[in-house]
């Protein structure tokens, strides 16, 4: 082989299975928009919404002297933030600067005999400033652990309480940030400073902690364990808690003081939480039935002579179920609880995949387009950002309102932006948003997302084989393809192109035509050359059908459709599906066609082919929104021919 440069294969195979691939990150958008975000995003609280702001050195003392009397407390500053390394020399200098103790990995340690850490894994270390017990608690020596802390703490830090003598700082989970740059004014919340690992969802400074980043979850579904919303708590609402009389003194106990903190705290009827039938309770008491609270709640245990009171806190129905659902080993047991179970989004951050701080940090556009669409807001986060189709991304981004400095920082994250949104829809694929997961992407569609990548990358003198590129795409996006290839071959690079598309053919500068027929009667180079030469080789069966030749004759005479032999899908709303009704004449061939992202895989392969495996297969695969379904007694059974392999066995072959 000779004259061979630098090669690309850019195949039909899948993107992968991971989840937490998405279109964005494998395109690098999202890197690109994490940058955008940290560094000009306007941060809001999550709980009051307020814009957040620098918070005064007076203020964080005034609000660490407000906390528990009876508490010790731990000014510490963070050092170490999820780096790798053994930071030996650091600990040394700490403690040649005077400092006595700091936190590594959540144990307080002395700094005279620090612990030896792996180099290879991420630390977290804080070191304390000072330790204020309750009786030597005062404002001066509080206002200057404060400013020496906020000095080594980059303007962060962060205050652990503990019991009275204890000599381990508090669970670091536990912690109260304090920051003088990045606090609420409203509620005097404080936050960590925005970087780009805040806005990652595979990193544990940005993900929701309830799903991990993933978004969605395998858990008890609160439609399938309430089935009937007439009963109330006590009543047996909950099908899988069982009687209120068999649960247990303790547990009924637990249940009658949280119903009786909510009540109260919720304003309701005395007894509504408990004796209160379940559709009539307001939505947040049904979430803190159903997903506990994160409050301390005081109960009063009656054993004996005298009432006990106790504070503690209540987990929820569903992490109790998914416990018990996860500690047992009885498979009839696992299948009981299985059939309450579904994938769901998660409660904490609907879908989001981030946690409250990163999803509460907005840009603004001012681009009219965008705004004159559905009165759109201007301020998106980038979870709704991530959520728009390319089509409406790239319209977001044509203006973005930023101050003068703002604007220069932020200049080369939006013109690498700008650019690759733009690859995306040069090769059709507007209609997808960057969440959606690789898992989820045609084997044509992965490929074309790879190709705007390798645009994006500017890789010059490199040889790009691609595998029919232009599967799966509808004619009216085949031009911005082609466009596209030649975009790549404009900028200096070879293409090789495996390709049956009569667009594709007559743009291309070469063809190789191969044949004359397939297995035997193949194996030869029948042609090549332009299309003119390749139209007016005899021999070569590409060429008859480009000259026109010979061509696909529709058929004379179609089979005539049955009105009585029909299957019918009601109100299919899966993805992008508008509640249609869609009805399809058995008996017949039908063509489910339409421009890319129009609906049609949504419609077959979403709702259609698991519907019909469920029915008439007995399998239990995931099914699409839909209202129902007709005409399953005119089938037998269901077969899905697709493009997956068949198997990997040597020992199975076409006979």
């Amino acid at each position: 082989v000779s004259g061979l440069s630098p090669s690309i294969s850019i195949s039909q195979k899948s993107t992968g299975n991971n989840p937490r691939s998405t279109v964005g990150t494998i395109t690098e958008i999202y890197d690109f928009l994490r940058v955008l975000f940290a560094r000009v995003g306007t941060g809001h609280c999550p709980d009051c919404g307020t814009a957040i702001s620098a918070q005064a050195r007076d203020a964080i003392a005034s609000r660490i002297l407000a906390l528990p009397e009876d508490a010790t407390l731990w000014l510490m500053a963070p050092v170490v933030r999820g780096q790798k390394g053994e930071f030996r020399d650091l600990f040394e200098d700490l403690r040649k600067q005077g400092f006595l103790r700091a936190r590594v990995d959540g144990e307080t340690v002395r700094l005279s005999n620090p612990p030896p850490l792996d180099r290879q894994h991420r630390h977290h270390a804080e070191v304390v400033v000072d330790r204020i017990d309750p009786t030597s608690r005062d404002r001066g020596r509080i206002n200057e652990a404060v400013d020496s802390a906020l000095r080594m703490g980059e303007a962060t830090l962060l205050v652990s309480l503990s019991d009275e003598n204890d000599d381990q700082a508090g669970d670091p989970k536990q912690d109260i940030l304090f920051s003088s740059q990045y606090a609420c004014g409203g509620c005097g919340r404080s936050f960590k400073p925005p970087s780009p690992q805040l806005f990652s969802f595979n990193s544990p400074q940005g993900m929701c902690e309830g799903c991990d980043g993933l978004g969605r979850l395998y858990t008890f579904v609160p439609e399938l364990l309430v089935p009937d919303e007439n009963l109330s708590i006590r009543k047996g609402a909950i099908k899988l808690l069982g009687k209120w009389g068999d649960l247990g003194r303790y547990r009924r106990h637990i249940y009658r003081g949280v119903a009786d903190a909510m009540d109260e705290a919720l304003e309701l009827e005395s007894g509504a939480m408990l004796e209160g039938k379940w559709q009539d309770l307001p939505d947040q008491a049904k979430q803190i039935w159903l997903w506990g609270t994160d409050d301390s709640l005081e109960f009063t245990w009656r054993g004996g002579r005298k009432a006990r009171k106790y504070s503690g806190a209540f987990d929820g129905f569903i992490p109790e179920l998914l416990s018990r659902y996860r500690s047992t080993r009885n498979k009839m047991q696992l299948r009981q609880f299985e059939k309450y179970m579904d994938t769901m989004d998660c409660p904490d951050c609907y879908g989001k995949r981030l946690n409250p701080q990163a999803s509460a940090v907005t840009i603004q556009t001012g681009a009219s387009p965008f705004l004159a669409e559905d009165d759109q807001k201007a301020d998106l986060s980038l979870p709704e950002l991530c959520e728009l189709p390319i089509e409406r991304l790239n319209s977001f981004f044509e203006t973005v309102r930023l101050g003068d400095t703002d604007a220069v920082i932020a200049a080369e994250a939006l013109k690498e932006i700008r650019q690759r949104i733009g690859f995306l829809l040069g090769v059709g694929l507007d209609y997808l948003t960057l969440s959606r997961t690789a898992p989820t992407l045609s084997g044509g569609e992965s490929q074309r997302i790879r190709l705007a990548g390798q645009i994006g990358s500017g890789l010059v003198g490199v040889l790009y084989i691609l595998d029919e590129p232009s599967i799966g795409l509808h004619p009216r996006d085949n031009d911005r393809l082609i466009e596209t290839l030649l975009r790549l071959r404009d900028s200096g690079n070879t293409l090789i192109v495996v390709e049956h598309d009569e667009d594709t053919m007559r743009a291309a500068d070469l063809i190789v035509d191969f044949g004359p027929g397939p297995g035997i009667k193949g194996g030869r180079i029948v042609a090549a050359g332009n299309v003119q030469k390749v139209s007016e080789t005899a021999k070569s069966v590409t060429g008859q059908f480009l000259s026109g030749k010979r061509s696909i004759e529709p058929a004379s005479q179609l089979r005539d459709v049955d009105e009585k032999a029909m299957l019918t899908i009601r109100k299919a709303a899966f993805h992008n599906l508008k509640g249609i009704d869609i009805s399809i004449p058995l008996g017949t061939v039908t063509s489910v066609t339409g421009v890319s992202g129009s609906g049609k895989s949504s419609f077959v392969g979403g709702i259609l082919e698991p519907l019909l495996r469920n029915r008439l297969n007995g399998a239990e695969a995931d099914v699409g929104e839909h209202g129902g379904v007709e005409g399953l007694e005119h089938l037998d059974k269901t077969i899905a021919i697709d493009q997956s392999p068949i198997g990997r066995t040597p020992r199975s072959n076409p006979a």
